[in-house]
């Protein structure tokens, strides 16, 4: 078993535990490249098909290629999708302008809580990893919340050998993230060794591509020549820039993502 096999089998492995002790689960897909390898993987880890329903919260500030992709690929893979949005918010003109954090709380963790207590779901899968962001970091791979999402970080099941307390109160609720041990590089390989469709943006176009992917007012490009996955690798490999440090959020606040996931932010 080489790297990326251990990696999907460990990632398998949680997918499988979530499903089976957790009833009323959703994914969410951002439609970046880190959720849409966890959507592959949920495919493998069910003979094709993922059964679990995929939620996407759109801020309406999406680029439209990724929406376009998203479209595509629930058709073509028979996925139920569920969009969900602050309406509300939205209508009350809310945007970047009225402060990085509070729109993400508003437009992301808020319409993520309306639509998970108008579904009745009562845990959600998520595409994170703990290289990509320090707070991250201090994230397990079943992470429990309270009924308000809101997350202790300072007080979090132990996760040794492999061991994961899947038990919790019913008003518990519950995040599961299965690439957790994954790295950025991690990411790409495993794309082309499986050859997984991913939206264009990441490739360069006139010297710039996305390394990272939100909503446009708040997500810079980096300086590349990257057209090919191998090329996108290799320029990992020498960089010293940050995944995120083209996510404006991230720069507004030192413990700007620290807050948001306290407050139940993705």
């Amino acid at each position: 078993m080489d790297h990326l096999d251990a990696l999907e089998s460990q990632s398998i492995y949680i997918l499988r535990e979530a499903y089976k002790k957790f009833k009323k689960l959703a994914m969410l897909w951002s439609i970046g490249k880190d959720s849409t390898v966890l959507l592959w993987l949920a495919r493998k880890a069910f003979l094709g098909h993922c059964p679990i329903p995929l939620v996407h919260i759109d801020t309406s500030m999406k680029i439209p290629e990724m929406i376009a992709f998203r479209d595509k690929v629930a058709q073509e893979w028979n996925l139920r999708l569920i969009v969900g949005q602050n309406t509300e918010a939205l209508a009350e003109g809310m945007g970047p302008d009225k402060g990085r954090i509070v729109c993400c709380n508003s437009l992301k963790t808020e319409a993520l809580q309306q639509l998970m207590a108008e579904q009745g779901f009562t845990g959600l899968i998520l595409g994170i990893r703990r290289d990509e962001e320090g707070t991250r970091a201090k994230e397990r791979y079943f992470s429990p919340r309270d009924k308000n999402f809101e997350w202790n970080y300072k007080d979090q099941p132990p996760e040794l050998w492999d061991q994961f307390k899947t038990d919790f109160d019913e008003n518990t609720h519950i995040r599961i993230h299965p690439l957790l041990h994954w790295t950025e590089i991690d990411v790409w390989r495993y794309i082309k060794r499986e050859n997984i469709p991913i939206v264009g943006l990441y490739f360069a176009r006139n010297g710039e591509r996305y390394r990272s992917l939100g909503c446009w007012p708040c997500t810079g490009r980096v300086k590349s020549n990257a057209v090919t996955v191998d090329e996108i690798i290799e320029e990992l490999l020498h960089t010293t820039v940050s995944e995120r440090s083209v996510r404006a959020q991230d720069q507004e606040d030192t413990y700007a993502m620290q807050k948001l996931r306290a407050k139940g932010y993705m």
